[in-house]
């Protein structure tokens, strides 16, 4: 199988830098993208600023691909997700020029003559990867290991709390959306009431954006519900995130809260969306019904896509449903204190020798994943793929603390704070400003 590329699923972040490090290791990739640009996911969300810096956002061997063709990285500043695309990840993608295929969706991964049954002759098998193509071409493409870096963009969570979508979601799906919302496109929100549904760094982001929206255009309301009560950790970790644009898109929400632009409802886990005219009314699981909106942003997380890999053995947490060796450290039921352990390799690897899930989706439906993180992934992944077992085991990577201590905390207490994890102290209710009545 020697002669064989390794495919790479997703042309995103981690997909083109892991194609950057294989080459650099003398392997051949050959990625997969089923957008038709490099990065499809992100530049859905390109009006968005990201967190991180300019450096923790450039994979080392991407930037020394680039830089041998006169590329110059950018040193200072947030980008946004287009900027991200324009100055980085779509030079990469031209870069690596015939290996990157557009409008390429994998649908089944499997061993060459093999379903997942025969045990005679698995390993020895090349891994055999179908995609249909946006003309509705099939191809079959054989390979000698697959790294999963498909993400989990598509695969958003429903509004509704217990994880199935709520009670006549797919019925109102015209005044839902699953993305956040940007201000150059304000049509939707203005003049009108939005409940944001979520509590992560996307609902944030949201709230930021309907505030530009809201100051633009009188009449714009917002409501915020989230599962939990308010608490020390509701906001993010504040000025002791290390990483400070992150700690300060929590502080803006709380900004937003506290100054009344922004109606908090607390402990409301939707159960039922109900259409009453043009607007949705969302109904918690207690009874209590929200005030009717023009449209419902629910921001509730991702899940991984794992149907194109039912032929493959998989070992995943039954939780998370991230590799079984990585879960404790990002499970938020019972992770503490902000911050997690690079991982690699051997992290990654499953009963399925030579596949790896990287990026996001190695992260299954756990938050707060970084590009820096996956970085370090597909380094070790192609360390490991080309035999060199000492760098793929080395640790190259310290993650930056969120500054929030706890998991899930009190998460059916709303009147509670939801920092009680192993090194919180006792709860108290954090008062937000009275704001926590229906808006």
């Amino acid at each position: 199988m020697s002669d064989l590329p390794v495919v790479v699923i997703g042309a995103g972040p981690q997909g083109l830098a892991a194609a950057a490090h294989l080459l650099e290791r003398g392997l051949e990739p050959l990625v997969l993208e089923a957008g038709s640009i490099p990065a499809a996911a992100v530049a859905e969300w390109g009006h968005v600023r990201l967190f991180s810096a300019w450096p923790e956002l450039i994979d080392n061997a991407a930037a020394r691909l680039l830089e041998a063709n006169g590329w110059s990285a950018p040193t200072t500043g947030y980008p946004t997700g287009a900027s991200w695309i324009e100055q980085y990840l779509a030079p990469l993608a031209a870069r690596l020029g015939g290996r990157v295929h557009y409008d390429a969706r994998v649908t089944g991964v499997s061993r060459a003559g093999r379903d997942r049954l025969v045990d005679a002759g698995w390993d020895q098998q090349p891994f055999t990867v179908h995609a249909l193509t946006s003309q509705g071409r099939e191809c079959r493409i054989q390979a000698r290991a697959v790294i999963d870096a498909s993400g989990t963009w598509g695969s958003a969570n429903p509004a509704g709390a217990d994880g199935l979508p709520a009670l006549g979601e797919p019925a109102v799906a015209d005044l839902l959306s699953y993305r956040i919302p940007s201000r150059s496109e304000p049509e939707r929100h203005a003049g009108k009431h939005t409940v944001v549904v979520g509590s992560g760094h996307s609902a944030f982001n949201a709230l930021h954006e309907l505030e530009h929206i809201a100051a633009e255009h009188p009449g714009t309301r917002i409501t915020w519900a989230i599962r939990r009560g308010v608490g020390d950790g509701t906001f993010g970790g504040g000025a002791a995130d290390e990483l400070p644009e992150r700690g300060a898109l929590g502080q803006r929400a709380r900004r937003a809260v506290e100054s009344g632009k922004v109606a908090l409802v607390t402990g409301f886990r939707t159960a039922e969306i109900r259409r009453e005219g043009d607007d949705a009314v969302l109904v918690g699981d207690d009874g209590r019904t929200l005030a009717a909106a023009g449209c419902v942003v629910a921001l509730t997380g991702f899940r991984p896509d794992l149907s194109f890999l039912s032929e493959m053995r998989l070992d995943l947490d039954p939780r998370l449903q991230s590799p079984r060796a990585i879960a404790a450290d990002i499970d938020p039921n019972i992770h503490s204190c902000g911050s997690v352990r690079a991982t690699g390799a051997a992290d990654l690897a499953q009963p399925e020798a030579g596949l790896y899930l990287v990026g996001m989706k190695s992260y299954g439906r756990a938050p707060t994943f970084l590009a820096m993180t996956g970085y370090e992934q597909v380094r070790s992944v192609a360390a490991a793929l080309a035999g060199d077992h000492e760098a793929a085991a080395r640790v190259e990577l310290d993650l930056p603390d969120t500054g929030v201590c706890g998991g899930a905390g009190l998460f059916d207490d709303p009147a509670a704070v939801d920092a009680g994890g192993c090194c919180a102290p006792a709860p108290t209710v954090l008062s937000i400003g009275g704001r926590t009545a229906l808006g």
